[in-house]
């Protein structure tokens, strides 16, 4: 548990390096798309706890595709796509 907090961690500081405003997404949004993925973590990894490793790695390799990101729409799209991946 400890280690996908560390990692939705890593993806808010995503959003926060996002300096740019993007007529799509805004900081706004970006953070409640934060919140919604580390909800959806959450809620995954509560339901099936045996999931944890499986869930880890895939977040991970999201947050690697995203690390580069510099938008705040790159951020948008990466929220997406982990909650996406969390939920399966």
């Amino acid at each position: 548990m400890k280690k996908f907090l560390l990692v939705a961690v890593g993806v808010a500081a995503l959003a926060g390096s996002a300096c740019s405003k993007g007529p799509e997404c805004t900081q706004e949004i970006a953070a409640k798309k934060a919140q919604d993925m580390a909800a959806a973590l959450e809620e995954a990894i509560t339901k099936d706890p045996g999931k944890a490793a499986d869930l880890t790695a895939k977040v991970q390799a999201v947050t690697t595709k995203y690390q580069g990101a510099t938008t705040l729409d790159e951020a948008c799209k990466a929220y997406d796509e982990l909650t996406a991946t969390i939920k399966g």
